[in-house]
């Protein structure tokens, strides 16, 4: 080992480091850290111990050597050997096993004695060991506590005066005289001071381990926050990915979003697949109402009464949000055109965009195109429309010629002859008003059903569809009643209006099991005349009120029962109630029974 290196790591630092500040710094950093062990990490006391044995054992080598020169008692050096002996086996003793207090410092009580006797025994108080009595003094004025200070001072006095009972003479020796006075007041400040700084640096040192402590809760809660964060983060690419995912596979619906104002701040690829712009050309530049047909915006903000909504300057928009931003959810038919011109009917829903407050921060926009529906609607009545009517004509033949077989002169019929014309003509009748239906829907679809309105009195209409549904009801031992005021004024088709109640009541007929009851009421308020029809049959599942006027279906209460129908009743009696400017609701209770509502306007009073 060279000496650069040598005296480079002696004074702790490496080997490329020879300056000799730096090991000055070093050195004292050491120091500074052994002190620190010494104060705040609880040195055992066999630790404590190590440097009061080793002095001793010392002092042990120089009396065999030179025993005519040190040695003046070799029983009281023998004596302080054996207690310095005792008092560091007690020392490891009490360092490998918890023990009282007060055992701990039986080990710098017995030191004090063997000094005593070794200074006794070696050179009759002059013995160059008698600095020995600091290091007890150092362990009991390291302690925490006033009082150790005045331990440590008798046992400074009690290490001073042991050589006088071992020669008494020395009590007439000025110089030990004065040692003896001198030394415990010096050694009372050495306590008071060593106390001092081991109370300082115990103060600090639990302050640094309450800091240590506060910066380790610390770390560890950054370290988990850290952790939290980082799952929080891997969530949230996950739900983007997802999310990326998603909207990149809707592309059969348009998915526009806005700002409050209706500026484009979404547009998916459907929305590019529909209308032929991409996201660059539309987010941040164009406003979602440029896309919609300019008179049905201008009509819908009319029938709203030109609501000012999110800005009065584009109440256009406004018109398209304008049930969305009051909570009112809304799917309703409107026409976007698209970048090449074309028209496109879609079925828009427009949901808003809420914050973590609930305030509405923008609108989704999602629009289904209606191109191929209204193209296989318009198909499918034209062929419903050209059915019918080549229907219509042999049907009208059939039953004619049945007709004439029934009332043929000259040809008597037998019973089972005229049972089958009978049943031939129920059934043909039954297609021909079926037919009728067909052909009625067909119209209703096609905008040409008009009605003929003129002022009737409905409580005589509804009157006179129940008193025609009560032979049925009898039949089918179903209570049949009716509460009405003697006049209600509407204008309406008496027709049709008749044909809207024949078909509820026996709706409510052909649900209702036997021993059930149909209760038809007509009410009136201010401005509506209100028509009931309430059964106790077999209900209707939740789900499928929304489906109850669509052509052909027919609720699972229905088929699962087998009630007779096609499922064009209800369809027709909603056209006919919408042309008379009415509405037509449902509630139901599936297993209580379901209540049908005809609401009508009154017809306004003559001045």
């Amino acid at each position: 080992m060279s000496a650069a290196f040598s005296r480079s790591w002696c004074l702790g630092g490496r080997p490329d480091q020879a300056n000799p500040d730096v090991g000055f710094r070093g050195m004292r950093t050491r120091l500074q850290r052994f002190i620190a062990q010494l104060t705040t990490a609880s040195p055992t006391p066999a630790i404590k111990q190590m440097p009061f044995a080793a002095f001793f054992v010392v002092a042990l080598f120089l009396a065999l050597l030179l025993p005519t020169q040190f040695v003046s008692s070799g029983a009281a050096v023998i004596a302080a050997m054996v207690l310095a002996l005792v008092a560091s086996i007690l020392a490891v003793y009490v360092s490998s096993r918890p023990v009282h207090p007060g055992w701990v410092l039986l080990v710098p009580s017995i030191d004090f004695v063997a000094i005593g006797l070794l200074r006794g025994g070696m050179g009759s108080g002059n013995s160059a060991f008698g600095a020995l009595v600091l290091l007890p003094i150092l362990w009991l004025a390291a302690e925490r506590g006033r009082r150790f200070v005045l331990f440590a001072t008798l046992g400074a006095v009690v290490a001073v005066l042991i050589p006088l009972a071992i020669e008494w003479r020395l009590a007439f020796d000025p110089q030990f005289v004065v040692r003896s006075l001198v030394s415990p007041l010096v050694f009372v400040v050495a306590a008071v001071v060593v106390n001092q700084l081991a109370r300082h640096w115990q103060a600090r040192a639990e302050d640094a381990s309450q800091r240590a402590e506060e910066r380790a809760r610390l770390l560890r809660e950054a370290v988990e926050h850290a952790e939290r964060l980082a799952e929080r983060e891997a969530e949230l690419r996950a739900l983007e990915r997802m999310f990326r995912g998603l909207w990149a596979a809707v592309t059969e619906q348009s998915v526009i979003g806005t700002d409050r104002t209706g500026l484009i701040d979404a547009w998916s690829p459907g929305a590019t697949k529909m209308l032929g712009y991409t996201d660059d050309e539309t987010e941040g530049i164009r406003r979602v109402d440029e896309f919609h047909l300019q008179d049905e915006l201008a009509a819908r903000s009319k029938e709203l009464n030109y609501p000012a909504g999110e800005t009065v300057l584009n109440p256009g928009f406004s018109a398209l949000v304008e049930p969305a931003r009051l909570g009112v959810a809304e799917i309703r038919e409107w026409a976007y055109r698209a970048s090449d011109g074309r028209i496109i009917p879609v079925d828009l829903a427009v949901t808003p965009r809420l914050d973590e407050s609930g305030d509405i921060t923008g609108y989704l926009f999602i629009a289904s195109d209606l191109t191929k529906a209204k193209e296989l609607s318009r198909l499918k009545d034209e062929f419903v429309g050209l059915i019918s009517h080549e229907l219509r004509t042999p049907l009208s033949s059939i039953l004619g010629y049945l007709e004439l077989l029934r009332d043929e002169d000259g040809t008597e019929l037998t019973a089972n002859q005229l049972h089958y014309l009978s049943v031939a003509e129920r059934n043909a009748n039954r297609l021909l008003r079926l037919v009728g239906d067909l052909l009625f829907t067909a119209q209703v679809d096609s905008g040409m059903f008009q009605v003929d309105q003129s002022e009737q009195n409905l409580s005589a209409i509804v009157a006179a569809s129940v008193e025609s549904a009560r032979p049925a009801a009898a039949t089918a031992g179903i209570e049949l009643a009716m509460s009405a005021p003697d006049r209600t004024i509407i204008r309406g088709d008496v027709v049709r209006l008749g044909q809207a109640c024949d078909n509820l009541i026996s709706n409510a007929l052909k649900f209702t099991p036997r021993g059930g009851n149909v209760t038809v009421s007509v009410v009136t308020d201010a401005e509506n005349a209100t028509v009931s029809f309430q059964d106790t049959g077999m209900g209707i599942p939740p789900a499928e009120l929304d489906k109850l006027f669509s052509r052909f279906f027919r609720a699972s209460t229905a088929t699962r029962n087998a009630v007779p129908g096609v499922g064009l009743g209800l369809v027709i009696t909603k056209a006919i109630v919408s042309a008379h400017g009415g509405e037509l609701g449902v509630t139901s209770e599936e297993g209580a029974g379901t209540r049908f509502t005809m609401s009508l306007p009154l017809a306004p009073v003559s001045a």
